[in-house]
């Protein structure tokens, strides 16, 4: 089952991030379809943060992005290593989504 947010500004839809597995599919998904590095995920709450996060065949690489979009700072880490991110916790208190992407042709 897909649960559906709306953000702060009425902007797109986005997705609940059911599982951790399902940000590394995720991000090869967006990776795929995009052509552009990474996908962004977004911690609803009060501050709604967003990063983005890129897949690496060693870990992850993540950025907190500000509200334009910019990297404010990034962390590389190995997959034992972001189960203890700040994303893994959102999504199990089930405030972790992304918006959906669109194949660029």
């Amino acid at each position: 089952m897909q649960t559906n947010a709306q953000g702060p500004d009425a902007g797109p839809r986005l997705l609940a991030v059911a599982t951790p597995q399902d940000i590394e599919f995720l991000v090869k998904e967006s990776e795929v379809l995009t052509g552009l590095p990474g996908r962004t995920f977004v911690i609803a709450g009060a501050d709604w943060l967003t990063y983005r996060v890129q897949w690496h065949t060693m870990g992850f690489k993540v950025e907190r992005l500000d509200e334009q979009g910019r990297t404010l700072n990034s962390q590389h880490l190995l997959p034992w290593e972001f189960v203890d991110h700040s994303l893994v916790e959102a999504l199990q208190a089930g405030q972790l989504f992304t918006p959906s992407v669109r194949r660029h042709d």
